[in-house]
């Protein structure tokens, strides 16, 4: 791949602002590129997103080809719901974790994206998908991608302005007193241990809200519907109630109900398009694992159906 010149004309405007419509590049990406000299006008670098020259004087913006990103691509099975050119839907199975990392160099989610999706445009100048949201490892389900910077910035504002709903479903230790509840308790790493995130009025603003779906016998299943989006934030609010999600070996009882894998799964995703606006909704069917541990613990498979058509 070679590099792309842009050639624009001044209109009076913020260079930022002028040639990210001209480019369909974000904002954020075209100041990158001002700061690294890559942007000239009359023989002189702009290097400041905020410059503003005379009308119709001439632009220069280089935006070099995207570089092969650090991950490799790994020919890994991935389902893939929902492909175009700007984002991609996929269900992340279980064990699987999203980021290469110290302890975790391949076989990601990252890893699977690279060699699966079509046309990546680059994010930040590299051809790699752009994450927009996170699932811990032992989480399964859907994921929503971004294929190109102005997209990634776009998804990555309307989950920051709450446009993006997400539901989940869980399966809780114990009964619950009410039908439905919300937790609204800030969340920060914990003090205690490190390795942990716990509610603490110094933390960042967290908001849960639950609804009981079926009851088991020592257990309860929940659609849960996250309003934020704060790291492993189900699993500590629901263990701050003392209804810990059913096979957490982090925020869990020590002799809690057994199932053969951590009960949470990421079911449900609505959104509007950042491009096109069209309302997208899609759902992850529960994996085997999760059935067999409801089904192991008193709720059949024919509460599936209450579960599809619940939304809080």
């Amino acid at each position: 791949m070679t590099d792309t010149e842009y050639k624009v004309l001044s209109d009076g405007r913020r260079l930022d602002v002028l040639l990210s419509e001209e480019t369909g590049l974000s904002r954020s990406r075209v100041a990158s590129l001002m700061e690294d000299g890559l942007c000239v006008s009359g023989g002189k670098a702009c290097t400041k997103a905020g410059t503003k020259l005379p009308a119709g004087q001439e632009i220069i913006l280089t935006v070099p080809a995207p570089k092969e990103a650090v991950p490799k691509a790994e020919d890994i099975p991935l389902e893939i719901l929902y492909e175009d050119e700007d984002l991609a839907v996929v269900i992340k199975p279980r064990g699987m974790v999203v980021h290469p990392a110290a302890g975790h160099p391949d076989g990601t989610l990252v890893n699977a994206l690279l060699a699966r999706l079509d046309s990546l445009g680059g994010i930040g100048g590299e051809l790699r998908p752009g994450i927009v949201h996170r699932l811990d490892k032992e989480t399964s389900g859907l994921m929503l991608v971004a294929k190109n910077d102005e997209t990634q910035e776009e998804l990555s504002r309307m989950l920051k302005d709450r446009e993006i709903e997400k539901h989940y479903r869980a399966l809780a230790e114990g009964r619950f007193k009410e039908q439905e509840g919300e937790i609204n308790a800030p969340i920060d790493r914990s003090k205690k241990d490190r390795k942990k995130m716990a509610v603490d009025p110094d933390g960042r603003p967290a908001l849960t809200r639950w609804k009981v779906l079926a009851e088991g016998q020592a257990c309860t299943l929940l659609d849960v519907h996250i309003l934020t989006g704060r790291t492993h934030q189900i699993r500590v609010h629901l263990r701050s109630i003392q209804h810990p999600v059913c096979g957490d070996e982090l925020y869990g009882f020590e002799k809690g109900v057994k199932v053969p894998c951590l009960m949470l799964h990421a079911y449900s995703l609505k959104f509007r398009h950042p491009r096109t606006k069209e309302e997208m909704s899609f759902q992850a069917p529960l994996p085997e694992d999760f059935k067999e541990g409801l089904r192991k613990n008193g709720i059949e498979d024919n509460s599936e159906l209450r579960i599809q058509n619940s939304e809080l």
